[in-house]
């Protein structure tokens, strides 16, 4: 046992916040802090694959990011974009045609940064790269991410309660991950059928499999679209241990989705109550 003073020195990177560029999260006290559980949910297809791969690419922390949802060709044109600023449409291109040498000296820059694209990643895989991580690099990652958190190999289950229970297992498990590594621990993951098209603000209910109890931290995204190829997502913290919170989903910070570089950027007066 600590005392107070004790826990000072005890807490380590524990509660740190790693460098967001979302600002108008921050302005709602919505951080991603080391040692720490989040979940980003929203319905398949609105975006929770693109605020995770911006926030691990534009904070460039250390990261170990299981991309069980996107293959590896998805993940490396899409961060080449955000690094470079490059449509990434022409990224692709290049990746297809094994012209991608001009962009060898900007990923080797990244080097702490690392992808596993397992479909079915067990816990004991998860933990085994987590420990070749700090082998290789001396640290733990600062970032870890799950996408998505169904994807994980948690055991089969014949029922919503036995589904329920094995998602709030793996939530437990991760939560415990991140307070044992000290690493922001975010994981991807999907809404109920009320929330599918992804066009309204999803309250803290709308979680599928309620999993709200373990995580500190709670985002969901609906999106806005334009008719002109343009996407706004909105980002509402309906959980939050360490700020505001609105379990409503109705408060959110709005992000504008450049479809040409991939990357998320903050929308003027984008905190709207």
């Amino acid at each position: 046992m600590y005392s107070l003073n004790q826990s000072v020195r005890m807490k380590g990177a524990a509660g740190e916040p790693i460098p967001s560029p979302f600002r108008g999260l921050a302005k709602l006290d919505a951080e991603f802090r080391r040692g720490e559980l989040s979940v980003v949910a929203a319905a398949g297809g609105t975006g929770k694959s693109l605020v995770a791969i911006n926030l691990a690419i534009q904070s460039n922390v250390p990261t170990l990011y299981f991309s069980a949802d996107s293959t590896a060709a998805t993940q490396l044109c899409r961060a080449t974009a955000i690094i470079t600023g490059d449509d990434v449409k022409g990224v692709k291109s290049k990746l297809h045609a094994d012209e991608f040498e001009e962009y060898s000296d900007v990923l080797a820059n990244r080097w702490w940064q690392r992808f596993n694209y397992s479909a079915r990643p067990t816990p004991a895989e998860i933990e085994l790269h987590l420990e070749c991580y700090r082998e290789v690099f001396n640290i733990y990652p600062h970032l870890v991410v799950i996408d998505n958190i169904t994807n994980v190999e948690a055991g089969a289950f014949g029922n919503a309660d036995e589904f329920t229970f094995s998602l709030e297992g793996l939530c437990d498990y991760l939560n415990e991950l991140a307070r044992e590594t000290h690493a922001h621990v975010m994981a991807m993951h999907h809404v109920v059928g009320e929330y599918a098209d992804g066009l309204k603000p999803i309250p803290q209910s709308g979680l599928r499999g309620k999993i709200s109890r373990v995580p500190s931290l709670i985002l969901t995204i609906h999106k806005e679209i334009d008719g002109m190829d343009g996407r706004t997502l909105n980002i509402s913290p309906v959980k939050n241990r360490d700020g505001f919170e609105d379990s409503s989903g109705e408060t959110f910070a709005s992000y504008s989705f450049n479809t040409r570089n991939i990357r998320l950027e903050d929308v003027e007066m984008s905190v709207a109550f």
